[in-house]
């Protein structure tokens, strides 16, 4: 089951991923997908925004893990773009059991190290401020997810 929305600014943007966080759980793991600049940094910061995370969220590009521990949760951001598929070094499993929350930037690269529930979330631009999200499910608790905010 697909769900789709449209944003038209990245304030909009901001807001599903701050309706998303009103969903929170812990060990929830969030996969955005999307070209390079089509939002996910910004989806995530909002996320964080709404979690109550106090530094600047950062692309961690370079870093791979960044963790935020002043929120509500913690917030464990990743970007395994620069990984090429290689995650066996990282723990990376290890993360989506700490009890706080993973968003994974470039996650399809790393398909299969993913837990089987989880949302998906695919980031296409339209144009310079345009974007569809599309939210895909997988696990019950992530349905029930996309039922309340979509």
């Amino acid at each position: 089951m697909e769900n789709k929305i449209t944003t038209y600014s990245e304030k909009e943007t901001i807001e599903v991923a701050q309706n998303l966080e009103s969903e929170k759980f812990p060990n929830m793991v969030i996969c955005l997908e999307g070209d390079l600049g089509s939002g996910k940094t910004i989806f995530t910061k909002g996320f964080a925004q709404a979690l109550g995370i106090e530094e600047t969220v950062t692309s961690p590009t370079f870093n791979i893990i960044k963790e935020y521990n002043s929120g509500e949760l913690p917030l464990f951001h990743m970007d395994v773009y620069r990984l090429d598929g290689k995650v066996d070094d990282l723990g990376i499993d290890d993360y989506f059991k700490k009890g706080g929350i993973t968003i994974i930037e470039w996650s399809d690269m790393i398909k299969d190290y993913l837990p089987e529930e989880r949302l998906d979330i695919k980031i296409k631009v339209l144009d310079e401020n345009t974007r569809t999200l599309t939210f895909i499910p997988h696990g019950r608790s992530y349905e029930d997810i996309c039922g309340a905010i979509l």
